[in-house]
């Protein structure tokens, strides 16, 4: 196949004619004496860079690169989780879910970015070896089948130097933005931790709170065990969920809907009406707080109405005793700073952080007059939701410059730009 790209004219090739899969093994007691980089998909998710770490943290053989190399995951490769491994001084490592990839001729930039391209990526989806789009898995064999750009070195190292540039201001926008995010963050915990500890006004008089994380309170409020201030303090279904799930149905609530006191259900998940009946205990009622109790432990969100009726799995379920909290009062004081420390103090489980009811019920929390929590809660209502707005179009500014950086390299890798005219 050809095609016309920047004045020249390139051919596609498999990816095997320019690259092959490299696979120098090490065994952990060789990583045992080594500070090692290590290249692994976790930490690219999480960071988009290698770890350093101690080779005695290692406890599965990896394959050795040198620098050059490009790592594609076999593992959801929908996902994107490629790195180009830079050189270091010492023993760099990654993960045996990569396939390393030496490059043999042309510019190892231009394949980096090449791999990156929409067109690659929608290879490796049609390729993967599953029945399920979230596990997904590609095979060496598979990932040198790929059909690849291939116009002249020359060529390679213009667009490679082109994407360099354009990349780096669309990233460095990019990551101004996510600034702006995390400031907006820090703006919304300070609000409701001033709101649920100190109250709206300023002048009152203080008195020690007695409680961690806490100095004072006003003088006028109480404090009180969350199990004082709930009728029922118990757990979702923590049973096996296979085959249990409907196309529609009562909507079953999981720690994935939790975050920053909001059930957001865009992940739908169903169960019978039948089944949701013979589970009263984790049937929800409006105003309940649900606390997830493994995981992502600090996520808490109060159940609206729209929700009274849902069942839900593995979550703490707080139905309030409404003649002395609200529960809207008591999901802003769990999300607080404050109730974030609060609830990472009573976890158990290192590897897999956990709740349990009973630590949970010990938990002592501020307790205003009802009235002022009403106040409270209608102040953070109001200023969250515009914290929420901003931040919103700053996520959708944020994804549109990642769409169009994905454009960008799909089109000069594939030759539909002139990079003459976009330079």
């Amino acid at each position: 196949m050809v095609q016309k790209a920047f004045g020249c004219t390139s051919t596609k090739k498999r990816l095997r004619h320019v690259a092959k899969v490299v696979k120098r093994i090490i065994s952990p007691s060789q990583l045992s004496d080594h500070q090692v980089t290590h290249y692994s998909i976790p930490a690219l998710s999480s960071t988009g860079a290698p770890v350093i770490e101690s080779g005695t943290n290692i406890d599965s053989s990896k394959f050795i690169v040198t620098g050059g190399e490009l790592l594609v995951a076999k593992i959801n490769p929908h996902r994107g989780h490629l790195a180009l491994v830079k050189e270091t001084s010492g023993l760099t490592v990654c993960s045996s879910e990569f396939v390393p990839l030496d490059i043999l001729s042309g510019n190892r930039r231009f394949f980096w970015y090449v791999m990156q391209s929409s067109a690659v990526r929608q290879q490796l989806i049609s390729i993967g070896q599953s029945s399920t789009r979230s596990h997904m898995r590609v095979r060496p064999h598979d990932i040198l089948s790929l059909e690849v750009p291939a116009p002249s070195e020359s060529t390679q190292t213009a667009i490679a130097d082109f994407l360099d540039r354009k990349t780096a201001a669309i990233d460095e926008l990019i990551e101004k933005k996510q600034k702006l995010l995390a400031l907006l963050a820090e703006k919304r915990a300070a609000l409701i931790n001033q709101a649920v500890t100190k109250g709206l006004d300023p002048k009152v008089p203080m008195k020690d709170s007695g409680i961690p994380w806490i100095r004072s309170i006003p003088a006028h409020w109480k404090t009180a065990r969350i199990a004082n201030v709930t009728k029922k303090v118990t757990n979702g279904f923590v049973g096996p969920t296979r085959g249990l799930f409907v196309d529609h149905g009562i909507p079953y609530l999981q720690s994935l809907h939790i975050k920053n006191n909001r059930i957001i259900f865009d992940s739908h998940y169903f169960v019978t009406p039948e089944w949701s009946s013979s589970k009263k205990k984790s049937i929800l009622s409006a105003c309940d707080v649900l606390v997830v109790q493994t995981g992502d432990i600090g996520q808490v969100a109060v159940v609206p109405p729209e929700f009274e009726g849902a069942n839900c799995h593995a979550l703490i379920i707080l139905t309030p005793n409404l003649n002395d909290c609200h529960g809207e009062f008591l999901s802003w004081v769990l999300n607080s700073t404050f109730g974030f420390h609060s609830l990472k103090s009573v976890q158990t489980g290192a590897l897999h952080p956990h709740l349990n009811c009973t630590h949970v019920r010990e938990i002592r929390v501020p307790l205003p007059p009802k009235r002022e929590q009403d106040d409270i809660t209608r102040k953070l209502n109001h200023e969250s939701q515009s914290i929420f707005e901003v931040g919103r179009s700053i996520r959708k500014q944020t994804a549109l410059l990642a769409e169009y950086r994905q454009a960008l390299i799909t089109a000069a890798v594939t030759g539909q730009l002139d990079i003459g005219g976009a330079a």
